[in-house]
């Protein structure tokens, strides 16, 4: 056993036993460096990533590639999901030396950080174009050895580039009013119609994509929008993407078709989709959409779930050594498993083919195993039916071995999913949903959150460590915000201004506007960067516009909307130049273009009265838009968080104020004046 040994982070135990005299990032490494005058191999990856474990079996379980390692470098391990700051930094550098990135992440630098060598996977051996572990250590050290005048001026080159990249975020332009409109232009251009989806191969969701059109349409009542929303909706849902035997979507597709998935399943693509597909339904009614939605749920209840209620990071795509072993099925296997009328049924509407459809990955050939899918929706008189074989074949599939659990608890992550279910809880009207968010946030709260309103970044075995950083504190916010809306407890909203304040103290960029990724007093690495494209997630800066725009509707604090004006702009070049590369962005963006109102509904108690004004003001008044509730139990504590509704007296009766462009209406207290009201101003 090695160092990592004593880790909490489950990636890097997978490497306890690894010959390679692993370190984790810490001083102690770098010390070792240092006073040996070596440099530092740094590996990072993370639990559930197929090649990661493929470069781990055949060079860093192997005693030849391990004892190069060991004599030429002091290796260091980091998982990317618990130093997010680390990957960012060096996958910057990767990106920029060889045009692309990925994991596991490689780089060789000097003992003081400085990288000057970056590759993703490297087999042991040289093939193809691309250089093995044998070959690519020892020409490395002896570089180092012999050549360390042009290895330094690599690192200086290295620096020189990297400090351009710490200029993204530091203009002072201003966002086009019409950029919605061509950030929706591109999207129809890059519009799969056969296969739904943004892209050709591989496919991502990209749930920003789908909520930046959901909304489009909202505001523009452009069928086509909604059309596009849709049909990549059921495209993903119908195909292998989605796992029809266990529920839960996995991470992308590789082919066009979203058939063959990368089959890691993450937290982060279960919260967004989740708001996705819930946000889908309520405006097609499709039930289809509900229904994955619901079994999104069920499987966070069967899988991601902790004993206490927060939600743990990933599972694995491999299992035995192999991706997707646990997911497939061979035709016998269903043959044995299910009677002759079922396996018949299950075989022809889930596509399952005697010679497989699930190709190997290196050889292109079929396996002779199956990624069950579908090419419609299974239909009312079949549902009840195929739903009791899958219950059979999920009966059967847990005898399997399967995929590894990450069980640590990412704040960031667990702020995505709880936003996710308490909006989810609204649209489908299900507490359930929003207990389960509001119980992960005592979690959260409980270890994560400090005393002085800063968080944790990871939560394991009860023990929470590393310094936020700006998505613990962007998504929490976002989590908080959605909290509140769903339960008017404002306890939720005071954590998430609290927590909004901090942020600005510790990550706000005060001369240019938008948020570094890391506090003001975390680690150095090679600079400060900021983080606003969204890829798999959407970035910090995307989300925290997004939340500005909200609390200060719905505290009445225009501090917080002025900060917004400033983080466009600082962001303004990258935006306007690929605006489909920042569309949660562009959505935070189109919403406070929006003509948004703030709702304020007081009350004497908290009852069922209060159900139908509630819906009606939720499903007309555009996103973005403040809804605050004040009874006389509430009221002491809303007042704190948000000064102006102190004016605002509970009476006898039930009463809804409507506010819009600084101008306040008469209160009404009937619906269908409440329904005249939201005619005339929304």
């Amino acid at each position: 056993m090695n160092r990592l040994a004593q880790s909490k982070s489950p990636y890097l135990k997978q490497h306890a036993e690894n010959p390679v005299d692993w370190y984790p990032w810490g001083e102690e490494a770098f010390e070792k460096a240092k006073a040996e005058d070596k440099p530092i191999f740094l590996s990072i990856g993370y639990a559930t990533c197929h090649w990661c474990h493929v470069m781990a079996h055949e060079s860093f379980e192997d005693e030849q590639v391990a004892k190069l390692m060991n004599d030429a470098f002091i290796n260091i391990k980091v998982d990317r999901e618990e130093r997010p700051d680390i990957d960012n930094t060096y996958m910057t550098i990767c990106q920029m030396l060889t045009g692309r990135g990925g994991w596991p992440l490689t780089i060789v630098m000097t003992p003081d950080k400085k990288p000057f060598y970056a590759a993703t996977y490297l087999p042991k051996e040289s093939r193809q174009n691309r250089m093995g572990m044998l070959d690519f250590i020892p020409a490395i050290r002896k570089a180092w050895e012999s050549d360390r005048e042009n290895v330094l001026q690599s690192v200086e080159k290295i620096e020189e580039g990297f400090s351009k990249s710490l200029d993204i975020g530091k203009a002072k332009g201003h966002l086009p009013d019409d950029l919605p409109n061509q950030t929706y232009q591109q999207l129809t251009q890059k519009y799969d119609s056969e296969e739904g989806g943004f892209s050709s191969q591989p496919k991502f969701p990209s749930p920003h994509n789908l909520l930046f059109l959901l909304n489009w349409y909202r505001l523009n009542d452009d069928e086509n929008a909604l059309e596009m929303v849709h049909h990549t909706l059921k495209k993903m849902r119908l195909g292998g993407l989605w796992d029809h035997v266990g529920f839960g979507f996995h991470r992308y597709s590789t082919d066009h078709k979203w058939l063959l998935p990368h089959f890691e399943k993450m937290l982060y693509d279960q919260a967004m989709l989740l708001m996705s597909y819930a946000e889908g339904w309520k405006e097609t009614g499709d039930p289809l959409l509900k229904q994955t939605a619901y079994e999104i749920v069920d499987y966070l209840d069967d899988c991601l779930t902790s004993e206490r209620g927060a939600f743990y990071s990933a599972e694995d795509a491999d299992s035995e050594g192999e991706e997707g072993k646990f997911y497939v099925w061979e035709m016998e296997e269903i043959n044995s498993v299910l009677e002759k009328k079922d396996a018949d049924l299950f075989k022809q509407r889930f596509n399952i083919r005697e010679d497989g459809n699930f190709r190997d990955e290196a050889t292109g050939q079929k396996t002779g195993k199956n990624i069950p899918h579908l090419k419609d929706p299974v239909d009312e008189e079949q549902a009840e039916k195929v739903g009791q074989i899958l219950k059979q074949l999920k009966a059967e599939r847990e005898k399997r071995e399967r995929p590894l659990l990450d069980d640590k608890i990412l704040t960031d992550w667990n702020g995505l999913m709880i936003a996710a279910l308490a909006k989810a809880g609204i649209i489908f009207k299900e507490e359930e949903f929003i207990k389960k968010a509001e119980k992960a946030w005592s979690v959260i709260k409980e270890h994560c959150l400090t005393k002085k309103s800063t968080l944790y970044h990871r939560l394991k075995d009860e023990e929470a460590n590393i310094e936020g950083m700006a998505d613990d504190y962007s998504f929490t916010i976002f989590g908080l915000i959605e909290l509140y809306e769903a339960t008017f407890n404002p306890e939720y909203l005071e954590v998430a201004v609290d927590l909004q304040k901090q942020f600005d103290k510790d990550f706000l960029d005060y001369q240019f506007g938008g948020y570094y990724f890391t506090a003001s007093g975390a680690e150095e690495l090679l600079g400060r960067q900021k983080e606003i494209y969204d890829g798999a997630l959407p970035s910090s800066n995307s989300v925290a516009a997004l939340n500005l725009l909200r609390l200060s509707r719905l505290t009445g604090n225009p501090q917080f909307e002025s900060r917004i004006t400033d983080l466009f702009g600082t962001f303004s070049r990258q935006i306007k130049e690929s605006p489909t590369g920042y569309t949660f962005a562009v959505h935070a963006f189109q919403i406070s273009k929006s003509e948004l109102v703030e709702v304020l509904i007081t009350t004497p108690e908290m009852n069922s009265l209060i159900e139908k004004p509630l819906e009606m003001c939720r499903n007309n008044i555009p996103m973005g838009s403040a809804i605050l509730v004040k009874t006389p139990e509430l009221a002491s504590k809303l007042q704190e968080v948000s000064p102006f509704t102190e004016h605002y007296k509970i009476d006898d009766l039930l009463m809804v104020y409507l506010c819009k462009d600084f101008q306040c209406e008469a209160p009404v207290h009937t619906l269908s004046k409440l329904e005249k009201l939201l005619e005339a101003e929304v």
